[in-house]
């Protein structure tokens, strides 16, 4: 018995773009894909922040100088060090002005005891000790004014030297944190402008290691559409020979059905 296939083929054409799709997809995808050269990156910390860690490790202390110079200027003698160097010299002049001037007013005591003809009484020895008390106690007076001046001026400067350490010592954290913050900020800029260079050469990368797969993708789904909105271009179909087998089956089948066709006319009783 003879058997008829049928088949519907595709378009040579697209048969021809199956067979490259199907070559150029197992060529590109029997090597892996080279991965270390769009792995992530992490940019590196900038110059300016590294050196802002390191002065928020070392400069913030930068204030301890101006507390201890500010001890320095203050205790009992806080105040020595700005005594005037030529205090004692204007004492000593002073003083030695107005010893003058005593010996003055004591020598015009004794010269109206002179002219009095009394320079040896009595009297005139108690005013001129008299005189001399209080000379000499104006004078202790005047060199304790001058003393106690100058002791208060430097008190007084001490004290001014001291609030102005404390004032930079205050002052000092916070310029280190404004010139921390800045150089922090700006370095951050710059890292920021490092990483997205970096982000961009790896998605160029990427993007150039997966552009072979993208065009065969998209050379796929274009073969699969024609596919798709395409009709079968012809038909072939085939008779194929029977084998010595079928023949001799057919030709028994054959005979067989003759047979029985001439069997079953015969009248019956006859054999």
């Amino acid at each position: 018995m003879a058997i008829q296939e049928t088949r519907t083929l595709p378009a040579p054409f697209i048969e021809s773009l199956g067979k490259d799709y199907a070559s150029q997809l197992k060529a590109l995808t029997s090597t892996g894909l080279p991965t270390q050269s769009f792995q992530p990156k992490v940019a590196g910390q900038d110059t300016l922040q590294t050196q802002a860690a390191s002065l928020a490790g070392s400069g913030l202390g930068g204030y301890a100088p101006y507390i201890q110079q500010a001890g320095q200027y203050s205790g009992p003698s806080g105040y020595s060090g700005f005594m005037s160097p030529y205090q004692q010299e204007v004492i000593d002049t002073t003083l030695t002005e107005y010893d003058k001037q005593a010996q003055i007013g004591q020598q015009g005591i004794m010269d109206q005891a002179t002219r009095m003809n009394a320079l040896g009484a009595g009297r005139t020895g108690v005013q001129l000790a008299e005189y001399q008390s209080g000379s000499d106690a104006k004078r202790a007076m005047l060199q304790a004014q001058m003393l106690q001046g100058g002791f208060g001026q430097a008190q007084q400067a001490a004290g001014q030297a001291f609030n102005q350490q404390m004032n930079l010592a205050n002052t000092q954290p916070s310029l280190v944190s404004q010139q921390i913050g800045t150089m922090g900020q700006v370095g951050a800029l710059q890292q920021a402008q490092q990483q997205a260079t970096l982000d961009a050469e790896r998605e160029s990368n990427r993007m150039a290691a997966y552009e072979p797969y993208e065009r065969l993708g998209f050379l796929g789904s274009g073969i699969t559409g024609i596919m798709g909105g395409y009709p079968g271009q012809y038909q072939w179909s085939a008779v194929p020979n029977p084998t010595p087998l079928q023949t001799a089956l057919g030709v028994g089948a054959t005979a067989g059905g003759i047979y029985g066709n001439i069997k079953g006319r015969q009248p019956y009783g006859y054999e």
